[in-house]
């Protein structure tokens, strides 16, 4: 299964790509926001989206959005990341259809329980 991250940090870019390594994705790409991610998203197939929040100039939120507003992606299993807890970036979230959320700094336990929780049959 292919794994888009988006982020527009390289460093977290590699992180997160070193962690996914770890628990069995090798199939991974990446986009430096979240219009590279669209136009990546709407030419190849991916099995989840790994989005930041924070980015310029399109959002994680914004991103999240538009793809659930897109009848070909709008089942992509998405998970965000952000380095904030706000009770009310989650609630925005979940009710703009995120799947799961994941606060950094985190661990290749945690990223791999998330996508359990997305992924019924990802592989454990």
């Amino acid at each position: 299964m292919k794994v888009l991250i988006v982020d527009d940090y390289n460093t977290m870019r590699r992180i997160i790509r070193n962690l996914l390594n770890q628990i069995g994705y090798n199939d991974v790409d990446e986009a430096e926001d979240g219009n590279d991610a669209l136009s990546k998203l709407r030419t190849k197939d991916y099995g989840l989206v790994i989005s930041d929040w924070n980015m310029e100039p399109m959002t994680g939120f914004e991103l999240l959005q538009h793809v659930r507003n897109d009848e070909k992606l709008k089942k992509m299993p998405f998970i965000m990341v952000t380095a904030e807890s706000k009770t009310e970036n989650v609630i925005a979230a979940k009710k703009a259809g995120v799947d799961n959320y994941i606060v950094k700094p985190f661990n290749a336990a945690t990223l791999q329980a998330k996508i359990n929780a997305v992924l019924p049959n990802a592989p454990k």
